[in-house]
């Protein structure tokens, strides 16, 4: 699932080449009798709605709340995309096709479309936005479980779809005791399985909760009131560090995830222990071996020698 630095690069884009741009047509093949009466697009009646909304509105900019992207737009509402899984947004031009098996219609780019956006990762495409320019806004959703839907400015704050998040960990105005504060209401949760409860802190997950630990020399089973004081200044330099790097480097694309060009981005080439089971840790002077254990259904990935539970 794209974690911050995914959702913040794609964020980035949408700022550096939509904005301006009015939505002259959206399009969706998201529909699912589970989502019936649901304010996501995944209903048509609810698609319905959004499209009457947002044709002919422009792109103001996007924010980012969590792992939401958030478009807002000059209609006075925000579209509002979690990409959950598989879920990524590009913008170029596409072409719309007849599906193969003659069960609806696809996009595809257009000819001279870049070789980025031919990616075989890029083809799922489920949502579309048409704008006055000729281009496109299209999410490419390969498990289909993302999430569109439509916000109005006022209720933001309110809005059940973000008011569960906790603090922004880039926020410039978080600090250490903050994220101490927000992190011990789980005094007795494992500290991997905190860092990525969007609850308590916005925007973490597997990856970057392994790296995270991997710098400080935390376990990922370690009970948060066990983690001693001296390791807390660490802990939340790794965090804001850790998470700056994965913007830095354009996010990891080890999986689905690419960049509004389409493009994969480089943090997975920075890993020290996501995904590197059996090899030797990097850490200077370290001669442990990365291993991996289930926890909570997910995996964790942590040095045998230099991550000790207190």
């Amino acid at each position: 699932m794209p974690e911050l630095p995914e959702v913040q690069t794609t964020v980035n884009g949408i700022n550096e080449h939509l904005i301006g741009l009015t939505v002259t047509d959206i399009w969706t093949d998201y529909k699912s009798s589970f989502h019936a009466g649901a304010d996501n697009i995944k209903n048509p009646t609810y698609f319905a709605y959004l499209k009457k909304e947002i044709i002919g509105a422009r792109i103001v900019q996007a924010s980012r709340r969590g792992k939401n992207v958030l478009i807002q737009l000059s209609c006075g509402a925000t579209l509002l995309i979690h990409m959950k899984m598989t879920g990524h947004i590009m913008h170029g031009v596409y072409r719309k096709l007849p599906r193969k098996d003659s069960q609806g219609e696809t996009w595809r780019p257009a000819e001279h479309a870049s070789e980025a956006l031919r990616d075989p990762f890029n083809r799922f495409i489920h949502f579309v936005l048409t704008f006055s320019n000729g281009t496109h806004m299209v999410l490419s959703d390969m498990r289909r479980f993302a999430k569109v839907t439509l916000v109005k400015d006022s209720d933001l704050a309110i809005s059940p779809h973000l008011t569960t998040h906790g603090p922004e960990p880039l926020d410039p105005t978080f600090t250490l005791s903050g994220y101490k504060k927000a992190i011990q209401r789980k005094p007795h949760g494992p500290i991997k399985l905190v860092l990525m409860n969007h609850e308590i802190i916005s925007g973490i997950g597997n990856i970057y909760s392994d790296e995270i630990l991997w710098c400080t020399g935390i376990h990922p089973l370690e009970k948060v009131v066990n983690i001693p004081s001296s390791k807390w200044p660490a802990l939340f330099r790794a965090t804001q560090e850790t998470l700056r790097h994965g913007i830095d480097f354009g996010g990891d694309s080890m999986s689905d995830y690419r960049n509004i060009k389409g493009e994969r981005g480089a943090f997975q080439n920075k890993h020290n222990a996501y995904r590197k089971t059996g090899t030797l840790c990097g850490k200077r002077g370290c001669h442990g071996i990365i291993v991996r254990i289930k926890m909570g259904g997910r995996s964790a990935h942590f040095c045998d020698t230099h991550q000790t539970i207190v």
